[in-house]
């Protein structure tokens, strides 16, 4: 018998694993911080002038989705702050979507285009037009 093709099926199928897995968090992210107990993470502060949250499920989300880190993992929101009810559960690596990744690095809070501090990334409470975010399909 020969095992060549299974192995390299399954050698194809982790290493395509292990690619979105990699990319599920950004490396570098001060947001999210690994504790004796388990993971402790920060979520960007909301400013007073944010109005009424847009729930994942409804139909008033327009635009990019924040993928960010909780405590319950990567979720795709509606916002950057990750309020209750405005994240889902991610979709990343298995549908299209616009996207910008909310990080924290050097002590600021970033919309990056990419899982990647070396993407596009810009100050999200810098003052417009230097807070305009990169989307990309992803």
């Amino acid at each position: 018998m020969n095992h060549v093709p299974s192995i390299l099926l399954i050698t194809a199928v982790l290493a395509c694993h292990g690619t979105a897995s990699r990319a599920q968090t950004v490396p570098g992210n001060e947001a999210v911080r690994t504790t004796g107990t388990g993971k402790s993470v920060d979520l960007p502060p909301v400013p007073a002038s944010v109005s009424k949250p847009c729930a994942a499920t409804a139909a008033c989300h327009a635009g990019a989705w924040h993928m960010v880190e909780t405590s319950d993992g990567l979720r795709e929101c509606t916002e950057p702050y990750a309020r209750p009810t405005t994240c889902r559960v991610s979709s990343y690596g298995t549908q299209k979507l616009p996207r910008l990744w909310i990080v924290k690095t050097q002590a600021r809070w970033r919309w990056c285009q990419y899982p990647d501090l070396g993407s596009k990334c810009v100050d999200i409470f810098a003052k417009p037009p230097a807070n305009l975010p990169y989307d990309a399909i992803q």
